[in-house]
């Protein structure tokens, strides 16, 4: 937790920077990864300015070093302090095996209870997991956390859909732990069943693992579905538990106690936030990033400059009431989309959530696909969707108004394309 006496944005970086000159001797001491990355550069620092000139970590340059199992090639400390293993979900690569010693697993809970908090989640509630129980690190964490704050946990793993439900109601829960979509899916095949799922008794919605919870369209289906707050929540296997959602509803905000944010800009004369997440109700201001995060309590497998292709539009704005707050960085829209799924469909940058965003914005689209082609020297993308109302010409029509590309929209028979509870693959890359 930071100090009490930490007031501005001043205050807050000189308190990182300290921070970050107590762990970077602990790591640099036994972590030859970072010893070999870092090899002629000089600590401690004396400001964040000098951490800017330390190279950055990458997914890819991880899975290039990682041994012939997976696992991670920059781990701190002898095997045998490692208790927790999980690995990436491989949607965007190779899975990764990420391991984890007992306390920097308490700094995963720790980071949590920010999450929880911003979602008002109370000891007296009892929480759904709708979760997997394999080795993806989002249910574990959140299972922990829950039970650090005193709630009463309800696994849903291992179970189909309808028997989800049928433990929703039957448990009593007021809080789901889901993915957007599989929250939508939830609350579609309830329906499907006579079952109305604003009576189940969910009052809050904790999502996670795709771009949504932050989209207004999303959110709003979801919230309306279960009438049920939504909070979204931002996370990853590498770094650790780093966002959640503003009371608004419409940004995520970087837990700032635990991870350093830094941004890189990116060029481009053809992408905008609109375009991007289609937030058509929203004036963002600054410049698309990708987003660098550096978790200042995690040792045993330390994220340092960790690239982690987010493209985001961060803003920094004054949080609390009453002059109670000091100004934290938050991501305007959440997350936009990420740097390597970007594909330039003649001539046009796009991203598959400002696809995903509006395909939801349309009721009676189920599940759906984007397969990305090589045609010559350029990216092609073609949309498979479910449609009760068959007719696929509306979604490429609104596809065209608001992003300005015509893409090929195809339906399939419903049941043809899977169903996803934990974080979906329905970007299909054959490039």
């Amino acid at each position: 937790m930071m100090e009490s006496s930490i007031r501005t944005r001043e205050d807050l970086e000189r308190w990182q920077c300290q921070r970050l000159n107590r762990l970077l001797p602990a790591i640099l001491e036994s972590n030859r990864f970072y010893q070999d990355k870092f090899k002629g550069l000089s600590v401690p620092l004396r400001s964040l300015d000098e951490w800017k000139l330390f190279p950055t970590t990458s997914k890819p340059e991880l899975s290039e070093k990682a041994n012939f199992q997976g696992l991670a090639p920059h781990l701190s400390f002898p095997m045998i302090r490692y208790t927790r293993f999980h690995r990436t979900s491989g949607t965007t690569g190779k899975p990764l095996i990420i391991l984890d010693t007992p306390d920097d697993w308490k700094d995963w809970i720790e980071a949590w209870q920010f999450v929880l908090d911003a979602a008002e989640i109370y000891a007296a509630d009892v929480v759904f997991m709708a979760f997997s129980f394999g080795p993806f690190i989002g249910f574990w964490t959140a299972q922990d956390a829950c039970l650090a704050r005193g709630c009463r946990v309800v696994p849903g793993g291992g179970l189909s859909t309808l028997a989800r439900i049928d433990l929703l109601r039957d448990s009593g829960a007021s809080v789901l732990f889901s993915t957007p979509t599989y929250a939508m899916h939830l609350a579609e095949t309830a329906n499907g069943n006579g079952i109305d799922p604003r009576q189940l008794g969910i009052r809050k919605l904790i999502v996670a693992g795709e771009p949504g919870g932050s989209v207004s369209i999303i959110r709003k289906r979801l919230e309306d579905a279960f009438e049920a707050r939504v909070t979204d929540h931002a996370g990853a296997t590498e770094i650790g538990a780093w966002g959640f959602g503003t009371p608004d509803g419409c940004s995520l905000e970087i837990i700032e106690s635990h991870f350093i944010a830094e941004f890189e800009t990116i060029e481009s004369t053809t992408l905008s936030p609109q375009k991007m997440a289609f937030h058509s109700d929203a004036q963002f201001k600054g410049p698309l990033c990708e987003l660098i995060l550096t978790n200042l309590n995690r040792s045993g497998a330390p994220a340092l400059r960790f690239r982690t292709g987010d493209i985001v539009c961060p803003a920094i704005v004054e949080i609390g009431q009453d002059g109670a707050g000091f100004a934290s960085t938050i991501l305007q829209g959440g997350i936009l989309g990420r740097a390597d799924q970007m594909m330039t469909v003649r001539g046009v940058n796009v991203f598959p959530s400002a696809i995903e965003a509006i395909v939801r914005s349309f009721a009676e689209i189920g599940e759906y696909r984007m397969i990305a082609t090589k045609v010559g020297t350029r990216d092609e993308l073609t949309l498979q969707i479910e449609d009760s109302l068959h007719s696929p010409k509306r979604l490429a029509d609104k596809l065209d108004s608001s992003l300005g590309l015509r893409i090929e929209v195809k339906e399939v028979p419903f049941g043809t394309l899977e169903s996803f509870a934990d974080k979906a693959k329905r970007f299909i890359d054959r490039r």
